[in-house]
């Protein structure tokens, strides 16, 4: 897929958007992009659930290469990573709160430092009341507080990481690649890529607090890049970037323990892939992990009990490097977005198998890197 669609297409996009009356199985899916010029910022597609079928996508934001954004659980407001709303990018990194128009349009609200350096994932606090940022080029894990009007209010909390790891080209130094909060809101686990260590703190108020124990190492070069939290809170599932893996954990009250690690490729592939997202269905049945470079998604079963899991195959993404997926609040389908090849790609989920499926639908997304559903019904 190419990237080059005319300024006159996306504005028709748009339009046609902000004036349909979606049916009450549409959804609203954005996606931050990495992209320049006339295409940067976010965009913005209906997605029917009753079809599998993604609608074009509008740009909705000029805003500066918001690669990770995140919605609000009050379906009014959207935040983003190195996104200074419409204006020029700055030194140090930004993180940026937008409001979400009746249309799906966005609007500026403010812009903060995110505490660190090259900002690259975010999340919110059970209470809505906290963004969570990781700074990968600080190695860098801060607090924002999410103020009554949808904007944030300067950092609260920092915690900067240290060392090494054994990959010389990536882990030179720390670089902190998620940041999440636990389903109690107590405990925030950061996964740090460049030191191979998943970093517990407590959150409280504001504050980040190490906990006890306040560390778990992975494998020497595994690379921890993103985790998820069972349904259950019982377990927890971490994509390994550097070397091809999957781990999962269980969970208690900030502690992890592994349970098991398994690779997400096939046996007979030898060339280069880094590891992307990891997901659960919502159910917790069945688990996906992104290959770039094998340009798949692995898929596995669950074991509800033991947090085990089973490796049940691959299935081609149909582009060039998925940097992200997710799935839709229904559990029925996954949009992978494929960032060098400008795509995004629908998967219908088996539901007793686990298995994806093509739908037949895709669209252009320019340096697609993040997908995001609304969840509220436009």
């Amino acid at each position: 897929m190419k990237a080059n669609s005319s300024c006159a297409s996306v504005l028709a996009a748009a339009s046609m958007i902000a004036n349909a009356a979606p049916m009450p199985d549409t959804y609203r899916v954005y996606f931050g992009t990495t992209a320049g010029g006339g295409e940067r910022g976010i965009y913005m597609a209906l997605f029917d659930t009753q079809t599998g079928q993604l609608g074009e996508a509008a740009h909705v934001s000029n805003s500066v290469r918001p690669g990770f954004i995140v919605i609000h659980p009050d379906g009014k407001h959207l935040y983003a990573t190195e996104a200074t709303g419409s204006a020029p990018a700055g030194e140090s990194g930004a993180v940026s709160a937008y409001r979400i128009e009746a249309d799906g349009m966005l609007t500026d609200l403010n812009t903060q430092p995110s505490g660190g350096e090259g900002p690259c994932y975010i999340s919110i606090d059970p209470t809505g009341k906290q963004l969570l940022v990781a700074n990968y080029g600080s190695g860098s894990c801060a607090v924002l507080p999410i103020l009554p009007d949808g904007t944030l209010g300067d950092p609260t909390a920092i915690r900067r990481h240290s060392g090494s790891g054994p990959n010389p080209e990536r882990q030179e130094a720390a670089h902190t690649h998620s940041f999440n909060c636990d389903p109690s809101g107590q405990f925030a686990l950061a996964a740090d890529l460049g030191i191979d260590t998943i970093l517990i703190y407590h959150l409280s108020n504001g504050t980040l607090a190490p906990n006890i124990p306040s560390v778990i190492q992975t494998a020497p070069g595994a690379g921890p890049r993103h985790l998820t939290f069972s349904p259950n809170g019982k377990f927890v599932y971490t994509s390994m970037e550097l070397n091809g893996t999957v781990s999962a954990y269980a969970y208690k009250a900030g502690a992890l323990t592994e349970i098991q690690t398994l690779p997400t490729l096939p046996t007979n592939f030898d060339g280069y892939n880094t590891v992307s997202e990891v997901r659960l269905t919502p159910d917790g049945r069945f688990l996906y992990v992104g290959n770039r470079g094998h340009e798949s998604l692995a898929v596995f079963g669950v074991d509800l009990e033991t947090g085990k899991l089973t490796a049940l195959g691959h299935e081609p993404t149909r582009g060039n490097h998925p940097r992200h997926f997710n799935i839709d609040p229904t559990g029925q389908f996954l949009i992978a977005a494929n960032l060098y090849s400008n795509n995004a790609v629908v998967f219908r989920i088996n539901q007793e198998t686990g298995q994806l499926e093509f739908t037949g639908s895709e669209i252009t997304v320019p340096a697609a890197t993040c997908v995001q559903f609304f969840s509220h019904t436009p």
